[in-house]
């Protein structure tokens, strides 16, 4: 995806997200986005924004369907993560999430219309997402080193403000 088309479809506006940690046989259900940093793609864990209206749990169960083909139930409410680097502005509520039926799959973001940027869903190991490290990781990855630390996290995050163009 072209950075004017980020900054057009995500930037000039605070957007809530929620994102869900689905974790299975030791490994994090991850979702490799086309276009969303300098290396050319970006891995993040399935979730997307809100609607007005829409109850946290709701929008968090609808973005999974959309775009990994799971129906799943929210568990636990875990922390709140900030990405601030302008034109994107980010406030994402973690929560832990177990999947209830479905098949894994790719799907899309109804964001961004025709272009869609999902290439992959994957349960990865945390050895594959350390080698990730870097731009084209969730900043919440590149300080967390294992599955036991990510869901210890409790608070408040902010991201380092790295770009990810």
């Amino acid at each position: 995806m072209h950075p004017d088309l980020i900054t057009e479809t995500y930037g000039h506006r605070l957007r809530l997200r929620v994102c869900g940690l689905c974790i299975q046989d030791g490994q994090v259900l991850m979702v490799r986005h086309r276009g969303l940093s300098r290396k050319g793609y970006f891995w993040a864990p399935p979730g997307g924004g809100l609607h007005f209206g829409e109850p946290a749990a709701n929008a968090l169960q609808r973005e999974f369907m959309e775009e990994t083909g799971l129906q799943i139930e929210v568990e636990q409410f875990l922390f709140v993560h900030e990405f601030l680097h302008f034109p994107l502005h980010a406030i994402e509520l973690f929560f832990t999430v177990k999947v209830r039926a479905g098949q894994l799959q790719p799907g899309y973001d109804p964001e961004t219309g025709s272009e869609q940027i999902i290439e992959r869903v994957k349960f990865m190991s945390y050895e594959e997402i350390n080698q990730e490290k870097g731009v084209q990781l969730h900043d919440v990855f590149n300080h967390c080193s294992s599955i036991n630390e990510l869901l210890q996290c409790r608070g408040y995050f902010k991201s380092d403000h790295k770009a990810r163009y």
